[in-house]
């Protein structure tokens, strides 16, 4: 009988759990022996392991977080570092290794791919959205509708009180959830890692907005777009504009709650996916979807490539903000 060891690496993400469920049950039904390892990379590196049937992963798709648990491993940036991984792998004779994890977690993925004999696929979970090859990663929808409900309650102060606000979302890196969140929501503006925003612009698109007789000013910031934040985007606005206004960090609260129905099926096509990839003798590939389509693209591929905000939405938000 073939075994297949599974994982959670990196943050977490709504979603994590279909994925899980999907991957066991449907190894368990190509008849393929399936070991959860707990703690991510961390967990690998000690061999912290529990075997897994059908029951384990009973009426959990609704859960946030992860079962399995998760963990960020400085260790497996060496090879030095991953070598008792490497061994665990060969010692408990696993043939298939399924990893859910996001951006980071490629590089761990990519480079343990090369240094064990044990086939390796990557299903992508992230909120941020950020991984090459796939159209949306798990959890990025439930990320961006969390945020957009803080946005429309946030909208219902703004306008009773004629605020400006600055809601600061997550996005190191990537401007994804702000993006969407912030064209969902009907703010004025947006700011993005992948944009470098003027201030002087930005200033005089707000003031346009209130003598336009806008009452609800709102302006999504990703989290990466600049030091400081949304509150050092605050103070410069109103260094320009003199315009008191109010900040909201949503931090992790977009981590968390239960998956969307979208991020649900999502999970549950690429887990299948990720058995079906792996039965068919393919190795150190990122199981995603893009257009409606699974594809499969390359552990090294995806660690390499950058993805491209879609800039339709760009000007899409250009076009129907204020």
């Amino acid at each position: 009988m073939a075994k297949l060891a599974l994982l959670t690496s990196g943050g977490d993400a709504p979603g994590m759990n279909s994925a899980i469920r999907a991957v066991v049950r449907t190894a368990l039904a190509k008849g393929i022996e399936v070991i959860g390892i707990r703690h991510g990379f961390s967990g690998l590196l000690a061999g912290d392991s529990i075997h897994m049937n059908s029951r384990s992963v009973a009426n959990i798709m609704h859960l946030g977080g992860t079962i399995l648990h998760t963990s960020r491993c400085l260790e497996f940036k060496t090879k030095e570092g991953r070598a008792p991984a490497v061994a665990f792998l060969d010692k408990a004779k696993v043939d298939f290794l399924v990893i859910i994890g996001g951006n980071g977690t490629l590089q761990g993925s990519a480079a343990l791919s090369e240094e064990t004999e044990t086939k390796i696929v990557q299903i992508p979970s992230t909120i941020d959205n950020d991984v090459y090859g796939t159209d949306f990663t798990i959890g990025f929808d439930t990320a961006v509708n969390t945020a957009l409900d803080a946005i429309d309650r946030i909208r219902d102060t703004a306008f009773s009180l004629d605020r400006l606000f600055f809601v600061e979302v997550m996005g190191r890196e990537a401007g994804f959830i702000a993006l969407e969140a912030g064209i969902a929501g009907g703010a004025v503006e947006v700011l993005i890692p992948e944009i470098i925003e003027n201030m002087d612009q930005l200033s005089r698109s707000i003031q346009d907005a209130f003598k336009r007789g806008k009452k609800a000013c709102i302006t999504v910031v990703a989290e990466g777009d600049r030091p400081g934040g949304a509150f050092e985007v605050a103070k410069e606005v109103k260094a320009l504009t003199g315009l008191d206004s109010r900040v909201c960090i949503l931090g992790h609260t977009q981590r968390g709650g239960s998956p969307t129905a979208r991020d649900r099926v999502l999970a549950i096509k690429l887990g299948v996916a990720a058995i079906e990839t792996l039965l068919q003798g393919e190795n150190a590939v990122v199981i995603g979807e893009v257009c409606g389509q699974i594809v499969r693209t390359p552990l090294k591929e995806a660690r390499e490539k950058k993805k491209q905000l879609d800039h339709f939405l760009v000007e899409l938000l250009k076009l129907v903000s204020g």
